[in-house]
Formats: C-alpha cells, structure tokens, sequence
C-alpha cells in the first residue's frame, strides 16, 4: 500500500490555495496531530482510549485524504491494543509523508 502524496498534496491546496507558506503550516499541523494520535495508541492499554485514538487518527487523515494512514487507523481501531505490528504500520507510514515534504 503506498501513499498518495497527490491526494494530500491537492487536499491542502484546496483549502488554501496557491499560499505555500501556508500549505507547509497545514502539512506540520497534520504531521503533528498524526504523531500525538499514534503515541496516544502506543501507550492505550484498554480498548477504549485505542479505539478512541485509533478514531481519532481516521478522522484526521480522511479530512487531509491520508489514504493510506485512513487505511491503517481503521485497522487499528479492529486491533487489540498495543498490537505493535500495527503501530509499527502506522510509526512509518507518518515518517514516509515526513519524508515527502516539500
């Protein structure tokens, strides 16, 4: 499953249009959220705060067409808590848009 930065790209274009400076602040905000939501699931240990980090984590990739982290956030809420396979999943599918910045 690879990431489409396109669709990321054109989400954040959308909603502001051709000002760089503040498609990059949108990216980091993203980013960021991203990152708390997968540390909220890495220290979960019952199955309602997962569930509900998990969720969170959904929504905000579907607001910014983060298919692939949408994909996986979905997976986890399915998960037991502290399944490390998944969050290993999800650990660098937020490193790879990390690394994809312009």
């Amino acid at each position: 499953m690879s990431f489409d930065y396109g669709a990321l790209d054109a989400a954040l274009t959308a909603a502001v249009g051709d000002d760089q400076s503040l498609v990059v602040e949108l990216r980091e905000a993203f980013l960021e959220s991203a990152r708390r939501q997968v540390d909220l699931l890495g220290r979960s240990r019952c199955d309602a705060n997962w569930e509900y980090a998990a969720w969170r984590l959904k929504g905000l990739a579907a607001s910014f067409s983060a298919t692939k982290i949408l994909k996986l956030a979905d997976e986890a809420a399915h998960s037991a808590p502290g399944d490390p396979v998944i969050l290993r999943k999800l650990q660098s599918a937020v490193a790879e848009v990390e690394r994809h910045r312009d």
